[in-house]
């Protein structure tokens, strides 16, 4: 017996030892970057930035809501704003609003670089709730605010600023640069990006790689970690809507039936809330714990050093975060739409939902609709495909020059940030250029914390002055360090 009770306390004692010997061989991945001196920025920059925040380039769902002057007025903006881009880039114009510049590097023989943005925005949901104009382009404390200030006019406009002010500096890249700005990012891309995509690809354009709108510098925002966060996105989440409908036999509300079409589809509803698609570590995601880990306390550091002995834990950590966190690491499921009923006495023979799903790599849209088939399993619900459906995007690969150009850019401009790889949960514009480039990454330079995260699409958005200037900063670096 007493053999038995050893030979557990030498495998205990084993099993503690892996894992610290785990824990303690994790060292860190942070490269180390000398900061560079901030450059002036001057305050026409703002004000351009300002004027851009003015124009109402809205996308709305309806087609027939489209104000062609208002991208109009941003067309003739970048000419008058930007003279030097207008006069020495090559520039061509999609779908009339979107456009592409080229801007001719030293060495042909160098593959291309792509730098995305859009100029479009979202409607104003409740225009009543801000404490500002939100097409004013208000500055007050140091913060301007807007809608556009964080998507994605932002990007657009400090990637001009950057170049104009190269070239004004006589500056010529080695690589050529491309300049991708699309006008529908918010209703899909289709007339601006996808065209843009499709014709680098005729031209046989095969780019070093590609960056776009996605995660930014987080405050506070991941657990464990009191440094500020650089995330850049290597890949982002699919997206699939599905619809369900239920046909049954209505009447007077006098006399219900046991079940009607909205108990059915309510039932199916919240059948797809309480059982979602497991959680799991995708490769972004094994990629963030490596990165960050080592930067951590020591039991965080030990959880992400043993993932495969903590995963239950760590993956229910994120899951209790709720928000962005439960996002990282599963498919999420969110009913969007529900209709049923027309009259308060009427029992209604239709039932309609539309549930959106964000899909995690290594899943896809057609995994969701059996899921959710197999889920509901109910053969009064028909379930269908909705909208339009995208898988997850490749994985870039963070072992590569082109991923540490930006991540050497983000040290330099924002110093002593921690950066990682990661997951982006929404969709970009970048999704339709797989065809263009391997390399595709998703980053912005500004700031996110808990007081701004929720105005992204929402209430008040704003972006503090600095940071604008440092976007500026930013762009003008990578340029720079781009060889």
């Amino acid at each position: 017996m007493k053999k038995f009770f050893l030979g557990l306390l030498l495998l205990f004692l084993g099993f503690v030892a892996y894992i610290l010997i785990n824990t303690f061989a994790t060292t860190s991945k942070q490269i180390t970057v000398e900061p560079i001196t901030k450059i002036d920025i001057e305050p026409d920059a703002i004000s351009r930035f300002q004027q851009a925040l003015r124009i109402q380039t809205i996308s709305h769902e309806n087609v027939e809501d489209f104000d062609s002057t208002a991208f109009n007025a941003f067309n003739q903006l970048i000419i008058n704003n930007y003279p030097l881009v207008d006069s020495l880039l090559e520039h061509q114009y999609f779908s009339e609003y979107s456009h592409l510049y080229k801007w001719e590097g030293k060495n042909p023989s160098l593959k291309p670089v792509v730098l995305m943005g859009h100029l479009d925005v979202v409607p104003i949901a409740s225009p009543d709730k801000w404490t500002v104009d939100p097409f004013a382009g208000t500055i007050k404390d140091d913060i301007i605010w807007g809608r556009g200030t964080i998507d994605d006019k932002f990007t657009v406009i400090g990637i001009l600023e950057a170049t104009e002010m190269l070239l004004k500096e006589g500056f010529q890249p080695e690589r050529t640069f491309y300049f991708s700005f699309g006008h529908d990012e918010e209703v899909s891309g289709k007339y601006g990006a996808v065209k843009i995509a499709q014709y680098m690809q005729e031209q046989g354009i095969e780019a070093e790689f590609v960056m776009d709108e996605g995660y930014a510098v987080t405050q506070k925002l991941v657990p464990g970690i009191d440094k500020d966060v650089a995330m850049i996105g290597v890949a982002e989440k699919g997206i699939t809507s599905i619809a369900l409908q239920v046909d049954m036999k209505g009447g007077h509300s006098s006399q219900p039936a046991k079940e009607t079409a909205i108990d059915v589809l309510a039932n199916a509803v919240a059948k797809l809330k309480a059982n979602p698609l497991p959680a799991t570590f995708s490769e972004p995601m094994e990629g963030f714990m490596d990165a960050l880990g080592p930067e951590m306390g020591f039991v965080n550091r030990m959880a992400f050093a043993n993932r495969a002995i903590f995963k239950s834990i760590i993956l229910s950590t994120y899951e209790g975060a709720g928000g962005s966190g439960n996002a990282l690491i599963r498919t999420t499921t969110s009913p969007t739409i529900f209709q049923a009923g027309i009259k308060e006495n009427v029992i209604p023979t239709t039932a309609r939902a539309v549930v959106n799903f964000r899909i995690i790599p290594g899943q896809t849209a057609e995994e969701v609709k059996q899921h959710v088939v197999s889920t509901i399993n109910d053969p009064r619900v028909t379930v269908a495909f909705h909208g339009f459906n995208n898988d997850p995007s490749a994985v870039s690969p963070h072992n590569v020059e082109a991923y540490e150009l930006i991540n050497k850019t983000i040290k330099q401009i924002f110093p002593e940030t921690l950066t990682a790889p990661n997951l982006v949960i929404g969709a970009t514009d970048s999704r339709h250029f797989s065809g263009v480039s391997k390399n595709i990454y998703r980053f912005v330079p500004y700031h996110i914390n808990e007081q701004n995260i929720d105005s992204f699409h929402g209430i008040d958005e704003h972006i503090p002055v600095e940071d604008y200037k440092d976007a500026i900063r930013f762009y003008r670096q990578l340029m720079l360090n781009t060889k």
